[in-house]
């Protein structure tokens, strides 16, 4: 199930699935009270986002535009104008209902039924099991799948939820089915989000669901494994994980693909550009929280761009090798290219694409903001090419 471009209309919408969600999880005396504080910085930026929207798109030299703006549409550039603002002084309280399942299903409820979809082709439920749960999404729920996608979303370990990437995992597994898989099929892990649990407990979750996994596919060659943002934190700290345990080197999946990995929790090298919506002290923070107050920030568990050890990522690596997508213009972009600098080091298989002028996630971006099938569709496209090429 592909759907088209976000409309203007369709943020209308969500924004009137947000406002109750936000009263109920928030509260309304928290919800009106930050608004009200925040009134005055919402006045100047609200005058200050369309005057440097003008001022950038319109009346400054194609030359001088940051690399995003000259290749994105206009509703692209000002929504993720938006975005950059709303990441960088929302509350990760008030952010987390913005990509709750509460929100987010509705939405795509309502994006299906304007797209002429009563109900999906590709089918999920829910699995909830002692140690995890998350969402298995499959064409015929009664056959064992010759594929699985192991994913892990983002959301800077305080916010996200499988089914706010629900719309792009739909996307991607019929692409799959499209591609001559019989019985393509995804789990889609629901992670505990910080401040509810901290490391090591998501990396035990990411565990725990490979596990189950690995009892539907039966073979692990047959798995993928990947994560975008925290998400591909999650799944990189989980392959150094198995690499320390000799009895499951056997159980490596058959490849791994990082879109726009945050490599390095804390680094010198995470700055802000003119181009990505990330805020780099942001980012920072969430970091140092999902670490807790008993694990160093630095500790190669949780910070996987830590770990230097080049015969441990050779045990840690996919069997098939790796594929990463990501953006020239990322905050997490140097520390990127730095892992996969290291793993090629090793010897392993590890392609990767980076977008010229793209910004962190875009692959998931896209499929939103796309003004072009071929575009939303891109970065998708790229990704099961490869998986074909792996893993047959």
């Amino acid at each position: 199930m592909i759907l088209n471009q976000i409309s203007y209309l369709d943020c209308i919408v969500f924004v009137i699935f947000l406002a109750p969600q936000l009263l109920i999880h928030v509260g309304p005396w928290q919800t009106v009270r930050w608004v009200l504080g925040a009134l005055p910085f919402l006045v100047f930026e609200a005058l200050q986002l369309p005057f440097q929207f003008v001022k950038e798109r319109f009346l400054t030299p194609f030359r001088y535009r940051s690399p995003f703006v000259q290749r994105a549409t206009a509703f692209q550039d000002f929504v993720i104008r938006c975005v950059r603002y709303t990441f960088a002084f929302m509350p990760a309280s008030m952010g987390r209902v913005f990509f709750s399942k509460a929100v987010a299903l509705p939405f795509l409820r309502f994006r299906m039924l304007r797209h002429g979809f009563i109900r999906s082709p590709i089918t999920w439920q829910e699995v909830n099991r002692a140690g995890f749960r998350g969402l298995w999404i499959t064409p015929d729920q009664s056959k064992r799948p010759d594929v699985v996608i192991y994913y892990c979303h983002g959301g800077g370990f305080f916010m996200g939820s499988s089914y706010f990437y629900m719309e792009f995992l739909l996307a991607w597994v019929t692409l799959l089915k499209d591609g001559g898989y019989e019985n393509p099929a995804l789990f889609a892990l629901e992670y505990t989000l910080v401040p509810d649990a901290v490391y090591p407990t998501q990396v035990q979750q990411v565990f725990a669901g490979y596990e189950y996994v690995l009892s539907i596919a039966r073979n692990s060659s047959r798995i993928c494994v990947g994560g975008d943002s925290a998400g591909a934190t999650l799944i990189l700290s989980f392959l150094l994980y198995i690499a320390d345990h000799p009895d499951y080197r056997n159980r490596l999946p058959g490849m791994a693909c990082m879109i726009s990995p945050w490599v390095t929790i804390v680094s010198e090298k995470n700055r802000n550009t003119r181009s990505d919506y990330l805020n780099a002290n942001s980012l920072h923070l969430y970091g140092r929280q999902y670490c807790g107050w008993k694990v160093p920030v630095d500790d190669p568990m949780v910070s996987p761009g830590n770990c230097k050890d080049l015969s441990r990522w050779a045990k840690a690596s996919p069997r098939k090798g790796w594929f990463f997508l990501f953006g020239s213009e990322e905050v997490l972009g140097p520390e990127t290219r730095s892992l996969i600098g290291l793993l090629k080091k090793t010897g392993a298989d590890v392609d990767f694409h980076e977008e010229q002028g793209g910004i962190h996630a875009w692959p998931v971006a896209a499929l939103y903001l796309g003004e072009t099938k071929d575009e939303r569709l891109k970065g998708l496209r790229d990704i099961v090419k490869v998986i074909h090429q792996r893993l047959g």
